[in-house]
């Protein structure tokens, strides 16, 4: 494949050593001193980005018939025009708050998990993500994605609210999230997604189920960003040839 690589920061430049590795061509490498530069003779473009540059990146490919895949969050309040865009163009698009495939996984685990919960109304959910300093939105669109199918396995919970950021000891931290919490499990209530910016962390989740008695906990623990660009590439090479809108769920549900 030859690619466009829209965002050419660290996680750009880990998907273009995993893309030639996999025998693909870097054709075109975009960040802010070529921004909107179109993917021409591309066959499949690949964004991480800016929020606020996403959006425009996914017209300006879908436009030329080109698929792209994308892994900017910070946009999702966006979905349902892209959506439109991708009607509209019959175009191709894949969208994932995380690559990883085993991100992915841990995800339906967390549905898995939740489900069984519904019934434990003893049991109490928040969700602890932490990464890099260098993100720019918080929470992360991977603790969104937990907190909305938390939402959807369950009739306790509706959306989410953030609870800030964390500061201090590991156990410290836990002792200040189950005291916060409160009522705040009521029925129908929000999740609490409690976020952290720390260092060069590529990426922590945890989904915390907390009774009287005992804790549930499931984790997912980035140790690089080999990962999620290792995932960015697989899901592009299942997307071309395809039309409509996709998930990295679709990719893992083909395999």
């Amino acid at each position: 494949m030859r690619i466009a690589l829209y965002g050419y920061g660290k996680m750009g430049k880990a998907i273009e050593e995993i893309a030639i590795a996999r025998g693909h061509e870097v054709l075109l490498r975009v960040d802010e001193s070529n921004a909107g530069t179109p993917p021409t003779g591309c066959d499949v473009a690949i964004e991480f980005s800016r929020p606020e540059q996403a959006v425009a990146n996914m017209g300006l490919c879908l436009d030329l018939g080109v698929p792209i895949v994308v892994g900017t969050t910070g946009w999702y309040d966006e979905l349902n025009a892209v959506r439109a865009l991708v009607q509209n163009a019959n175009g191709s698009l894949l969208w994932a708050s995380n690559f990883s495939i085993g991100v992915n996984l841990f995800f339906r685990v967390n549905k898995m998990l939740a489900g069984l919960m519904d019934q434990r109304t003893d049991y109490k959910v928040h969700i602890d993500e932490s990464h890099h300093v260098h993100k720019l939105d918080a929470p992360s669109g991977t603790a969104i994605t937990l907190a909305r199918d938390i939402d959807l396995k369950t009739q306790r919970y509706s959306g989410w609210e953030p609870k800030g950021q964390e500061q201090g000891q590991e156990q410290d931290k836990g002792q200040g999230r189950e005291q916060g919490l409160g009522q705040g499990n009521a029925p129908s209530s929000p999740i609490p997604i409690f976020s952290e910016r720390i260092g060069e962390v590529p990426g922590k989740h945890a989904v915390n189920w907390l009774s009287g008695n005992d804790r549930i906990v499931i984790t997912h623990e980035a140790f690089d960003r080999s990962g999620f660009a290792l995932g960015a590439v697989i899901a592009a090479e299942w997307l071309v040839g395809k039309n409509g809108l996709f998930t990295m769920d679709d990719v893992l549900k083909a395999s």
